[in-house]
């Protein structure tokens, strides 16, 4: 028997737990859920503003730390110590010069040779290599980059070092150190410890970063350039060079200044290879130093509050600013573009 009463209470008793069920849900997301997910993001950007802070204090206080520990060697010697290429801690006169030139030596050297090279590799990988061949070569030069700069170092000494000894610096100074004026490049006796093994060495050692951004910048290049320039029967390396290559220009120049700051703060790997010789000299087959490796070598002996100590951190300061005179132009020829 149907009972009008019974079936109004069955309606109230399935519609009353819904709404419960359904204003509990939406004090829940109201009350609880929306104010917290308001502090979580609050949360989220007082970390990155506490992240960011840190990082900058933590690099103002690098800076600080090493203009305060190196300005008495800078008052000692005044701008002496930047050009002088006397380092004598015995009789306690020290100068930056002999450093200076080898950084910058060896440096350009990398990148002289790296820069080339990582054009050649990256139209391989692009215009040669077949498809399914794309992703493991380019792992392989981007896997150079995790090998240790000691390895570099150690690779460099027992393998390179041998060979400049017995065939390449033999060979360069038969031929181009006759050569009028050149020649004074490659004069002087095969040491194999070099300013030439050292910067091939970096060169090696930078080229996974060269490449890798040259490899994203020709990848991201629009396909319409690369079908217009094959429609007017541009060869492969036609399109590459002459046109892909200059479309890219300034991130190969921002490439090439993130290299040289790479290879300006190389320690270890130079220490096997360059000589560590306090001199400067013309050819690029003699032995010499780098500010890094220096600093490696002799910062175990220098003894708190010492000339020495403050020299080296002098050094330090120098190579500081010149990193990041180098990253600024990195900035300005490859900008952030992002928001």
């Amino acid at each position: 028997m149907y009972c009008p009463s019974c079936a109004v209470l069955q309606v109230i008793s399935i519609i009353c737990p819904t709404l419960v069920v359904c204003t509990a849900a939406g004090v829940y997301v109201e009350f609880i859920m929306i104010p917290s997910k308001i502090y979580g993001d609050k949360l989220f950007q007082l970390s990155l503003v506490l992240a960011s802070t840190i990082a900058l204090v933590a690099m103002g206080g690098i800076v600080i730390f090493l203009f305060k520990e190196g300005l008495p060697a800078l008052r000692a010697f005044g701008l002496q110590f930047v050009f002088s290429d006397v380092w004598d801690p015995i009789n306690g006169k020290y100068g930056a010069g002999a450093m200076l030139y080898g950084t910058l030596v060896t440096s350009c050297i990398a990148i002289t040779l790296a820069v080339p090279f990582a054009l050649v590799v990256v139209f391989f990988i692009t215009e040669v290599v077949p498809f399914s061949l794309i992703v493991p070569v380019s792992l392989g030069i981007q896997l150079l980059a995790a090998v240790p700069s000691v390895v570099y170092g150690m690779w460099g000494f027992f393998v390179v070092v041998p060979v400049m000894i017995s065939t390449v610096e033999p060979f360069l100074i038969s031929t181009l150190g006759v050569v009028p004026l050149l020649g004074n490049l490659f004069v002087g006796e095969a040491h194999g410890l070099s300013f030439l093994t050292c910067g091939f060495v970096l060169a090696l050692m930078i080229l996974p970063f060269i490449t890798s951004m040259v490899l994203r910048a020709i990848v991201a290049v629009p396909a319409i350039i690369r079908e217009a320039s094959y429609g007017v029967g541009s060869a492969s390396y036609e399109v590459f060079f002459r046109i892909l290559v200059p479309h890219i220009r300034s991130v190969i120049a921002g490439a090439t200044l993130l290299g040289l700051g790479r290879a300006l703060g190389e320690a270890m790997a130079v220490s096997f290879v360059v000589g560590n010789v306090t001199s400067i000299s013309l050819s690029l087959l003699a032995p010499g130093s780098t500010m890094a490796s220096l600093i490696a070598n002799e910062f175990h002996e220098a003894e708190y509050g010492s000339v020495l100590f403050h020299a080296l951190l002098a050094l330090g300061f120098i190579l500081f600013v010149m990193s990041s005179l180098l990253f600024a132009l990195f900035r300005f020829f490859a900008p952030y573009r992002g928001r």
